[in-house]
């Protein structure tokens, strides 16, 4: 399995085949799947055999995203692509987005001093965490919260915490 192409939006993990035509289950990391899984959308996968994936068929089976695809029809086929990533260049306009790759390596401030710089954006169904190594090595997860994170400057490329006490000594 090969990295995450550089720039590009992690949209999903391809999950176990789903019958016998080839359609796979994923578990969605975007928050507008009805916008990103369209009928002929082309995504990079980090599948060495199958780094271009052109979208054939998005159904929901309950809360479960099924998608088929043009390069392949067959279970055994899918089966290889289980765990493997699906990304995407095109960014979607989204005011009050936050992507990942906008996060990496920023300096992360409390007090006028850096503490530390970002690691992850980790994206949850409640809030979103940035994880941030800090300067001893150590690293801490701090909620996205307008509480906690009082500024984010991508141009600067600077994040100011406030955390309450105890947040940056958790283990």
């Amino acid at each position: 399995m090969t990295q995450q192409p550089q720039e590009q939006l992690h949209l999903a993990r391809i999950g176990k085949p789903h019958g016998i035509k080839g359609e796979v289950t994923v578990q969605v990391f975007t928050d507008n799947p009805e916008e990103r899984f369209v009928k002929g959308a082309v995504f990079t996968c980090d599948h060495a055999d199958y780094p271009n994936l052109t979208l054939s068929s998005a159904r929901w089976n309950k809360n479960i995203l099924l998608l088929g695809f043009a390069e392949f029809k067959d279970r055994n086929t899918a089966e290889l692509l289980r765990n493997h990533h699906l990304y995407t260049d095109e960014l979607l306009e989204e005011d009050d987005a936050w992507y990942e790759h906008e996060f990496i390596d920023i300096p992360v401030f409390h007090n006028n001093k850096q503490i530390g710089k970002v690691t992850a954006l980790l994206t949850g169904p409640v809030q979103d965490l940035l994880e941030v190594e800090l300067s001893d090595g150590k690293e801490v997860l701090i909620p996205l919260v307008a509480e906690i994170v009082t500024d984010i400057d991508l141009d600067q490329r600077r994040i100011t915490v406030d955390p309450p006490a105890g947040l940056l000594e958790m283990d």
